[in-house]
């Protein structure tokens, strides 16, 4: 039995929740509590680690655990490209270049040791380890091009926000009138998700001089918290029923 999710509609509800969470969660263990970049994303690292280590031992598919490894992704993500391109002085663009050669060569990889990319159907330890170090580089990846668009790109975070929201928009329609690939399209989307969580993070945090709307990092992560959390609590009652009601038939 696969212990991944259903990829419906709250399943993307609850991704850009998390990122933008990620986002937010990030930025406050880095900035605003001023523990750097560096010691922040090994602290989130050890975090990941931890709660990878209990997915991989789960027999099943438990929402609580899985979304608890996506955004411990998202948070590190975060502060992995920040302590790239701020600390390490490689820029934005550098950065997000790497991080999406990373991302091409870790689907290669991927693709060529288990002859499929497949997100529906991941049962193997294998595939399972591949599934979670390709979402920490597209969340990384996420960060860097939230970022560039935000400040680099001219667009500011609501013009960055609106620009991914618009190419999330054309995958759907790509996905019902189109014959490309589910699994392409879901990777492009999962990536794409990741730089709206961060602009729209970036939008709820920052000062009204710089274009956000200045809840700032605590406020903002206690919404999102608390968003993340009844739409998981929500999830898995609604994967209890499915179970009981399998067992009554």
């Amino acid at each position: 039995m696969s212990k991944l999710p259903v990829i419906t509609l709250s399943f993307w509800i609850m991704k850009i929740c998390a990122t933008t969470l990620g986002e937010t969660a990030g930025d406050l263990l880095s900035m605003t509590l001023n523990v750097g970049y560096a010691v922040s994303s090994i602290i989130l690292l050890s975090t990941f680690f931890v709660t990878l280590l209990c997915q991989l031992r789960s027999k099943k598919f438990h929402p609580l655990l899985y979304w608890a490894v996506i955004l411990t992704t998202s948070t590190a993500g975060t502060t992995m490209s920040d302590f790239m391109d701020r600390s390490l002085g490689l820029g934005y663009t550098t950065g997000s270049l790497i991080l999406l050669t990373m991302l091409i060569a870790m689907l290669a990889l991927w693709r060529w040791s288990t002859g499929s990319l497949s997100v529906t159907n991941v049962k193997t330890t294998r595939e399972e380890l591949f599934y979670w170090a390709t979402i920490l580089i597209s969340n990384t990846l996420g960060t860097a091009l939230g970022d560039f668009l935000a400040d680099s790109s001219g667009l500011g975070f609501a013009g960055g926000a609106l620009l991914i929201g618009s190419l999330l928009a054309l995958l759907v329609a790509a996905k019902y009138f189109s014959k490309i690939s589910t699994v392409v399209l879901f990777w492009i989307a999962f990536v794409l998700t990741r730089p709206f969580g961060a602009t729209m993070g970036d939008l709820l945090t920052k000062t009204h001089e710089k274009g956000g709307l200045e809840f700032g990092t605590i406020g903002s992560s206690l919404i999102l918290l608390a968003i993340l959390v009844g739409l998981v609590l929500w999830t898995h009652h609604k994967h209890t029923d499915i179970k009981y009601e399998a067992i009554q038939e």
